[in-house]
């Protein structure tokens, strides 16, 4: 019973306490009492987290019964139910009693029981705050290590050698020393790239390493909303502003005040939002749709786009004054299909972080599906690996992800780019032969993986016997799943 919240029901009228009760009784603790004495018993051996209480009764009114107990056990969570709707028994329920809810006869069931698990809500977060303002007062050094310790821990998330995850040879170096060069410099930057690449994570590795780490960072995608959203989003406003402005809200802009604000896909804004934004942009300070008064707002911009602005901005898609205020800095972010190098150790990393986010565990990634990830062009990048490696994880049943897990259309790309690529052939060393063979072996094996190993097919497709096919994997040694990948640790 300790994990079924307890309800205590008070009415005079036993067919209304029996009806209460049946209803409940399926998710609550229910102690139902028809007088004040029985009620004042089940309080006092009772760990009650609800009161549901009739309004009339004849020893005393709910709103006086609530009134009585409040001081007594503040914790429980005080609701009156009644015919009567009177609007100063409400007032006297709410300023006297103290409760959370009043509720008018006749009443639906189901409607009942979603205010009373919103009553328990309350009652959880109140003991939450309660514990946690302990926590606070007993422990404020244990406190403050902790948001230390954990402000560190995001910090080295977003370090060059451990957040941007590449090969020591990646063509990304240049890029990440651009970034550790820009960071401490309270500059805009654009970044620019494909979708996919981790403009976002070289955004916050910007701010993380630069003077305005101990702040903010908020994040918008620029490309996702009307003008009216995004400028609300952006710049707050008041209560009335528009249809569905039901109360006053703080934009991202104030909520970034010291700190970083990341615009993302800026290139998809209108030309009219983009004159708002140059203004808030050339005067340092917004005013929230609705509101008559300028607030000053001290932010770092960093921008990004998957577009060519300088195009836009020949073509008037783009203002020219905005994009020279957002790229004081511009970082182009390359396709994975251009940094091939850092496609395995990208894998592990992805892999290693999937097993934490889903609790299960494999030993690794087979060699014939790292060599599919390397034949494949990745043209949703980086976010494409990450669904892909999250699929074969979930669906994984082996020690190793193979090949068998990998898509149809990664396994069946076309390999004729990777076989020709200088950087393959310029890894083969020895005489003409031996050169020759060692590709020979690389398309073999390729085919094979990429066709399942249905050496029927790869012969056909090579121009080959079957026997032609045998006796050459047989002089080089190739067999399914002859080797794998292990992935255990971190790839920097």
């Amino acid at each position: 019973m300790d994990n079924i919240p307890s309800i205590l029901v008070l009415d005079d009228e036993q067919r209304s306490l029996e009806s209460i009760q049946r209803i409940l009784d399926d998710r609550f603790d229910v102690h139902i009492a028809n007088t004040i004495q029985q009620a004042e018993d089940i309080l006092q051996r009772e760990w009650i987290q609800i009161l549901l209480c009739d309004h009339r009764m004849p020893e005393m009114t709910g709103v006086e019964f609530t009134e009585k107990i409040r001081d007594a056990y503040p914790d429980i969570i005080r609701m009156i139910i009644s015919g009567y709707t009177e609007s100063g028994d409400i007032i006297d329920a709410i300023n006297k009693g103290g409760i959370y809810q009043y509720i008018t006869k006749p009443w639906h069931p189901d409607e009942l029981i979603t205010k009373l698990n919103n009553a328990v809500d309350l009652f959880r977060l109140q003991r939450a705050n309660a514990q946690l303002a302990v926590e606070l007062k007993l422990k404020p050094d244990t406190i403050e290590a902790a948001m230390i310790k954990k402000r560190q821990a995001l910090k080295s998330r977003y370090d060059w050698d451990q957040g941007i995850v590449r090969s020591p040879d990646s063509v990304m170096n240049d890029v990440c020393n651009l970034i550790r060069n820009v960071a401490s410099f309270d500059v805009s930057v654009l970044l620019t790239g494909e979708s996919g690449t981790g403009k976002e994570l070289c955004a916050r590795a910007l701010h993380y390493n630069s003077l305005r780490q101990d702040e903010i960072f908020v994040a918008e995608n620029c490309g996702a909303l009307p003008d009216e959203l995004l400028e609300s989003e952006l710049f707050g406003h008041k209560r009335g502003a528009f249809t569905g402005a039901n109360e006053d809200r703080i934009g991202m802009f104030e909520l970034a005040n010291g700190g970083t604000i990341f615009l993302d896909e800026i290139g998809e804004t209108t030309p009219a939002f983009q004159v708002k934004l140059l203004r808030v942009l050339q005067e340092g300070e917004i005013r929230p749709l609705g509101s008559n008064k300028r607030r000053p707002i001290d932010v770092r911009i960093i921008a990004a786009t998957n577009r060519n602005l300088e195009e836009d901005v020949r073509t008037g898609k783009f203002r020219q004054d905005l994009y020279y205020r957002l790229a004081t800095f511009e970082v182009d972010i390359p396709p994975l299909r251009d940094r091939k190098e850092d496609i395995i150790p990208l894998a592990i990393s992805i892999l290693n972080e999937s097993m934490d986010l889903f609790g299960k565990q494999v030993k690794g990634i087979s060699e014939e599906a790292l060599q599919c990830f390397q034949t494949y062009q990745w043209p949703g990048n980086v976010r494409e690996m990450q669904n892909e490696i999250k699929r074969m994880l979930v669906l994984g049943q082996k020690d190793y992800l193979g090949s068998e897990l990998v898509s149809e259309h990664i396994l069946h790309a076309t390999p004729e780019e990777s076989v020709a690529d200088m950087t393959i052939l310029n890894s083969i060393s020895g005489t003409l032969k031996e050169r020759v063979e060692s590709l020979e072996a690389r398309i073999l094996k390729e085919t094979l993986i990429r066709l399942r190993w249905n050496k029927t097919q790869a012969a056909q497709e090579l121009g080959l016997s079957r026997v032609g096919l045998r006796n050459k994997l047989e002089r080089y040694g190739l067999e399914k799943n002859s080797n794998v990948e292990s992935i255990e640790g971190d790839a920097a």
